[in-house]
């Protein structure tokens, strides 16, 4: 089991009014970090939550952990949400009136895991833990909003624009904890990104151009 990829993606395609894509295939090591780069529009945060569990392809499979994820119940599907992936999405989702902490420890119960402080310190936000969510800047938020992914210990990150409303700084500050937490907990990032630096800094770079996904 050690030796299978956490995430393998076979044949997937995606059309709305148009196909997006079509026989996307990518498969996601223990320890590896992914970098997804295209324009706007080339359907890159829609391939983020195929693989993610959020979105059923037209053809193909998206096997996680070796379970083929759109054959599951959705009770499954739930469960595999809480403890095995977590997903940083663009905008935050924090409960703006609970403070920075007990949006953490909401994850924590969902997940059963026990709150890591030195994640807090990595992302610079350990002075304001007791603060409430409105009253902290939108960039505090973003890192807040990844702290309480991290604190779940998923197995797969998915992370659609991370580092988007972060100066360059705080922007690598994130990087560096995600690298940090994938190399420590055998763990894997699917990262989507505009950033070429930030791309860059992940192990494998694709480019989601012309409904096909080519290595860099």
């Amino acid at each position: 089991m050690s030796n299978l990829p956490l995430l393998q993606a076979k044949n997937i395609s995606k059309s709305f009014d148009y196909t997006l894509f079509e026989n996307i295939n990518l498969s996601l090591l223990s320890k590896q970090s992914i970098a997804i780069m295209g324009r706007s529009g080339s359907g890159k945060s829609t391939l983020l939550h195929i693989l993610s569990t959020l979105l059923k392809p037209d053809n193909g499979n998206v096997k996680l952990f070796d379970t083929d994820i759109y054959q599951l119940k959705d009770s499954k599907v739930e469960e595999l949400r809480r403890k095995m992936i977590g997903i940083i999405f663009q905008s935050h989702y924090l409960f703006k009136g609970m403070s920075v902490i007990d949006n953490i420890k909401s994850a924590t119960l969902l997940a059963n895991t026990k709150i890591d402080y030195s994640i807090f310190e990595m992302l610079e936000i350990d002075n304001i833990i007791n603060k409430r969510v409105g009253d902290i800047s939108g960039g505090q938020q973003q890192r807040v909003s990844i702290a309480r992914v991290l604190s779940k210990k998923p197995k797969i990150i998915f992370a659609d624009e991370p580092t988007g409303n972060l100066d360059k700084e705080t922007a690598n500050i994130v990087m560096n904890t995600l690298d940090n937490y994938v190399k420590e907990n055998d763990a894997a990032l699917f990262l989507v990104t505009h950033d070429y630096e930030i791309a860059k800094s992940c192990q494998k770079l694709y480019i989601l151009d012309n409904k096909k996904l080519i290595l860099k």
